[in-house]
């Protein structure tokens, strides 16, 4: 539950004989209320937290509900690994020409190939776009979709702790990147469909972080866990899913896979608005026995004046002033855009492997899941630090070898596999050493940037790839060198595994003085 929101419902249980004793622990029950006093800072989240302990049936539901968002972004997030894909062809024959598997259609003269199946499967087929440049071809598709994530991610970054609320932005998110869409379906052209794409992902831009937030919030903090896990899982699962549809749907318009795909998107949108609550007081998930002895206990509440918090911008200003912080930051930041556009790339340029397209997400989408085990085992036992460096440079290592190979074998597909394997668990651990290389006062705000770094990286992605089909080794070459020169970042960052988090800038300061 975010401090706002507490502080509205104490106002609203307040009262003015701040001289009564608060109610205190005295044994065992249920109905138990635990102490508060002016020497005791965390008085409110241990409030919060006996109110939502354990994990019932209605929190288990309500949290399952707000993460099945993940399912429908991970949907959209690579949907154009088949809409936007190339055609198979072949050659019809023809006097004076001479046409083969292996000619490139663009040097054909009209009416000596055509396609293997009906235009209509792919933008590409439909507008004629298999001899335009990169930029045609890469920039107003992909990348306009992850250039309104980059805008997205500015824009919404402040409104979910402050008028908005998380439940409401959520389902302003979900219904801007369904309903984009839904109307890219209706796309006349590739300009129109480049502009939806970006509306879709300007929506999508804060769907993972809300639906984390306000599901962990929900349930009591032994369950924040699986919680978080289940938000995880359901992004991925999301993403296996599309393959699967892309396939049942291989005969048909590539309009009809975004409709099948935004449709659910737009249902889950009106089920979330009317059954989803934010958890706005904290008698939201109590039972009725702790709700009459709570309203009581906050009735004598002494009501404290919070500090003042930060917002995004702020925060990075804050963060600026002081150079051992922005140091970090920009390191983590240049992590940030390594493995994101290894990330992303490797999951959007899968054609380019020559491979059957719907194994190819398939197994990335696969690899995903025991990356989350050995990064879980990772932070428990290796340093942040070694963890980092290591697996962004075997990412990269394994990504020139998969260029090198670049023969469209299994041992190719193989080789890009490990290396995404490995690209997921750096990214990972990065996270959890974002949120430990910085403290609480502006530690949201270093993770946004590191997030939005992601994100820049990925909006290079598509014009490598479209330059990869041209040049096949170029693609899997830039993203080896490139996360292997930002990951030498982590090099020169320090370890973090085992210590202390820190509340402010000047205390982190302090430690950075004493251990140097």
């Amino acid at each position: 539950m975010n401090n706002t929101q507490s502080n509205k419902t104490l106002a609203q249980h307040s009262m003015a004989n701040s001289a009564s004793p608060l109610l205190s622990r005295s044994g065992s029950s249920e109905l138990e209320i635990p102490v508060a006093d002016e020497t005791q800072s965390d008085s409110l989240d241990e409030l919060t937290e006996w109110c939502i302990e354990g994990l019932n049936s209605r929190q288990f539901l309500q949290a399952m509900l707000v993460s099945l968002a993940r399912f429908f972004d991970g949907q959209q997030a690579c949907i154009s690994d088949f809409t936007d894909a190339e055609p198979s062809w072949h050659c019809t024959g023809g006097a004076n020409t001479t046409c083969s598997s292996s000619s490139d259609f663009c040097d054909i003269p009209d009416g000596s190939w055509a396609w293997d199946g009906p235009p209509s499967k792919s933008i590409v087929s439909e507008w004629a776009l298999e001899c335009a440049n990169y930029f045609i071809t890469g920039l107003p598709t992909t990348s306009c979709f992850y250039l309104g994530c980059l805008v997205g991610g500015f824009v919404f970054a402040t409104l979910a702790d402050g008028s908005l609320g998380r439940k409401n932005l959520l389902v302003l998110s979900c219904f801007i990147m369904s309903s984009a869409a839904q109307a890219t379906s209706f796309s006349p052209d590739v300009w129109v469909y480049s502009a939806l794409r970006f509306a879709s992902g300007f929506g999508r831009a804060s769907i993972g972080t809300c639906a984390v937030v306000l599901s962990t919030e929900m349930v009591g903090k032994n369950s924040r866990g699986l919680i978080g896990m289940i938000g995880l899982f359901m992004n991925t699962l999301g993403l296996l899913s599309l393959p699967a549809i892309a396939y049942l749907l291989r005969d048909a318009s590539w309009r009809c896979l975004y409709v099948a795909t935004s449709v659910p998107a737009l249902i889950y949108t009106s089920v979330t608005f009317f059954l989803v609550r934010d958890p706005a007081t904290l008698t939201r998930f109590t039972s009725p026995a702790k709700r009459s002895r709570l309203e009581l206990y906050l009735s004598r509440l002494l009501h404290k004046q919070e500090p003042t918090k930060l917002g995004l911008y702020s925060s990075i200003k804050y963060i600026l002033e002081q150079q051992w912080a922005s140091t970090r930051l920009l390191k983590v930041m240049a992590l940030g855009f390594g493995t994101g556009m290894m990330d992303y790339g490797m999951l959007l340029g899968v054609g380019n492997l020559g491979i059957n397209l719907y194994l190819s997400v398939t197994f990335n989408a696969l690899v995903i899941l025991p990356s989350y085990v050995a990064s879980y085992f990772l932070i428990e036992r290796w340093k942040r630090r070694d963890s980092v460096l290591g697996f962004t440079v075997l990412s990269g290592s394994l990504s020139i070898v998969c260029a090198i190979v670049g023969s469209g074998s299994l041992l190719e597909l193989g080789l890009e596999v490990a290396s995404f394997f490995c690209t997921c668990v750096a990214y990972n651990v990065l996270l959890i050493y974002t949120t430990e290389l910085f403290p609480t006062r502006v530690r949201n705000s270093a993770i946004s940037m590191m997030r939005q770094a992601v994100v820049l990286g990925v909006l290079l992605d598509p014009t490598l790839i479209s330059a990869g089909k041209d040049i096949r080794y170029l693609t899997f070459l830039v993203f080896g060198l490139t996360i292997i020169c930002c990951g030498c970042a982590a090099a020169f960052l320090p370890e973090t595994r085992g210590l202390t988090l820190r509340d402010t800038l000047d205390e982190q300061e302090q430690r950075i003085t004493t251990t140097s």
